[in-house]
């Protein structure tokens, strides 16, 4: 029998569990941070496992970007929403 590949979701987890000794010294802030940064990998495991970069962690760096700027995007439309319904002495 040949040998199987480990899926990426597999090898993200493995990854994740090699970072626990740096998030375990983190503040509880920071760690809440980490966690979801890490939770981002997860949630764009599918397309990154699509990715042609045979590095690992690429794809999970390029995740991570992914879920803080549609974050970004999200609050920037919420911030000028909010400003546009401000009366016009307000703004």
């Amino acid at each position: 029998m040949g040998k199987t590949v480990e899926s990426y979701r597999m090898a993200v987890e493995d990854e994740i569990r090699r970072w626990s000794g740096f998030a375990k010294a983190l503040r509880r802030e920071d760690r809440e941070a980490f966690d979801a940064l890490m939770d981002a990998c997860r949630s764009y495991a599918s397309a990154a496992s699509n990715a042609t970069k045979p590095i690992l962690f690429e794809p999970m760096v390029m995740s991570i970007l992914l879920s803080q700027q549609t974050r970004i995007q999200r609050l920037s439309k919420e911030v000028e929403d909010l400003k546009s319904k401000q009366p016009a002495s307000a703004q």
